[in-house]
């Protein structure tokens, strides 16, 4: 990678925590503000950036622009959205719908509760395997010898007191969530939270996605939140249907 772009990319990364002055930025990356100010002009003049005021600088409309086609581009996105709208429409749970990227969950779409505690995750936010359902139901779909590299290969990082902190205790995990079909997050990302996630499926019985409800344990305990487990079933169905899943391949 060119010093150039990797600085650009730096400038870009740092914005994005928020509106930062020249000198910040100079300081965050360790070259003279002259150095910094080149660059801030050519991502300005392609609106990857924007002064506010005089001294700060934000992202720009561009770079918003190229991630909303980006997420447009993931077709079982779009083809999900119709069931999962309806699912936090009947629920009034927020509903997540998540793929996995690189050893990580990615959101890929996101649909606010309608009570008053607000989750942590935003679209293009990145979580753990180990401790989201989602990715538990992500990881449970790969071949056996896929589970068991990314489960030796995870840095089991203790969120909270229920978070999973062995490979073993993963790929027991993941078994069951193989064989019913739906994986659980009991408190063991955030532990006033708590999750049940379902795969989404494409033509081929293939796991594209995985969506979730997520719940305040103030709202719903265990029990409640496992009696969702149907209705989130019938959404992920109707999301498998839309994306090609005919059911001659593997069930939900």
């Amino acid at each position: 990678m060119s010093q150039s772009l990797d600085r650009a990319l730096t400038l870009l990364g740092g914005l994005a925590r928020g509106g930062k002055t020249l000198d910040e930025l100079a300081e965050e990356i360790g070259v003279h503000k002259t150095t910094v100010l080149r660059l801030l002009r050519t991502l300005e003049s392609h609106h990857f950036v924007r002064r506010e005021g005089t001294r700060h600088y934000r992202l720009g409309s561009a770079l918003f622009d190229l991630a909303n086609q980006a997420l447009e581009d993931r077709d079982v996105r779009r083809s999900s959205h119709e069931a999962l709208a309806e699912l936090n429409l009947r629920t009034g749970h927020t509903v997540h719908l998540a793929s996995y990227e690189d050893g990580e969950v990615v959101y890929i779409d996101k649909f606010e509760g309608h009570h008053a505690v607000r989750m942590y995750s935003r679209v293009g936010k990145r979580a753990p395997l180990h401790c989201t359902a989602v990715g538990k139901v992500l990881v449970a779909a790969m071949p056996r010898a896929k589970r068991e590299e990314i489960a030796r290969a995870i840095d089991y990082v203790v969120l909270t007191a229920n978070t999973i902190t062995t490979p073993e205790a993963y790929l027991a995990e993941l078994d069951q969530v193989a064989e019913r079909g739906y994986a659980v997050d009991n408190a063991e990302h955030e532990d006033f939270i708590h999750c049940v996630s379902a795969p989404v499926r494409g033509a081929g019985g293939e796991v594209l996605a995985a969506a979730s409800m997520s719940v305040p344990k103030v709202l719903l305990d265990y029990d409640g939140l496992l009696a969702l487990v149907p209705e989130l079933l019938a959404a992920t169905e109707k999301a498998s249907v839309h994306s090609g899943w005919t059911g001659n391949g593997k069930g939900q």
